[in-house]
């Protein structure tokens, strides 16, 4: 069964971090949450923006998500982890029961511009120790399928799979250039589904759908698409968790309890030794 469009959503550019526009879709009022998805955010800094990105901040109880179009980000965390990735890159980063991290751009020549997805965790997993999985583009397979090539960062599609693993809503991540006027892609029924366009217009079962904006899709094994050849758009979905969402700034659990809770371990200067 085919998917069409089940709303259509345009970001919102806003100021977050230090000096960066990033435009909002999933995230803001209208749409807080897609389970199991939390946040997508599109990042531009100009190459010029000195001093600009997002220095140390925390976050528990889910995943984030950086892949990158163009430019350098340079990730550091006080475990002492860090990396650097650049155009095709990607990180996956599990907060698990906590972290702290900086997400600061790296001189390139190249202006920054990128995407964060925010992917909730279970319950069960949301205290579990916190990993960093750096995923160079060399290591992501290129897929040819029906009217287009995709670079696979998680998932399994056209019979490759993504270099991001054990993740535990089993995603599918794609970054997708069309490569005829049509393109049908397989997407696991069952799973939260939604497109997002990076540039030239789409259309979905005559659903128009511009750049900058996300389309979310209804239930199904495949999508068609309709575009001119080089258009280009995000394809992400991923197994729902079904589970009450507790939201505050960069914590996410499942209770307001538990909320208060990790309020209580950052005032106390507990929150990386829970």
């Amino acid at each position: 069964m085919h998917r069409s469009v089940k709303t259509l959503f345009e970001a919102e550019a806003m100021a977050e971090g230090r000096g960066v526009t990033v435009y909002r879709s999933i995230g803001r009022k209208g749409m807080m949450n897609l389970d199991p998805f939390l946040l997508l955010d599109e990042m531009e800094l100009p190459r010029d923006a000195s001093g600009a990105g997002f220095p140390e901040h925390p976050h528990r109880g889910f995943e984030t998500v950086t892949y990158m179009l163009s430019g350098r980000m340079k990730h550091g965390d006080r475990a002492g982890n860090a990396g650097e990735i650049g155009p095709g890159d990607a990180q996956w980063m599990t907060a698990g029961r906590g972290i702290v991290h900086s997400e600061m751009p790296v001189a390139s020549g190249e202006d920054v511009r990128g995407f964060q997805l925010w992917v909730n965790l279970p319950a069960e997993l949301k205290m579990i120790p916190p990993r960093y999985q750096d995923v160079a583009a060399e290591s992501m397979p290129d897929v040819t399928g029906q009217g287009y090539r995709a670079r696979l960062i998680a998932g399994t599609l056209g019979g490759k799979a993504g270099p991001v693993t054990d993740i535990a809503v089993k995603p599918l991540y794609a970054d997708i250039t069309m490569t005829a006027s049509e393109a049908v892609i397989d997407i696991p029924s069952g799973h939260t589904a939604f497109i997002y366009g990076i540039s030239g217009g789409l259309n979905i079962q005559d659903q128009p759908v511009p750049a900058r904006t996300l389309a979310v899709l209804g239930d199904g094994d495949q999508v068609t698409v309709a575009a001119r050849p080089g258009a280009r758009f995000l394809l992400v979905a991923a197994a729902p968790i079904q589970e009450p969402v507790a939201r505050y700034g960069p914590f996410v659990m499942n209770t307001r309890k538990e909320i208060m809770a990790t309020l209580d371990d950052w005032d106390q200067g507990r929150f990386l030794s829970v």
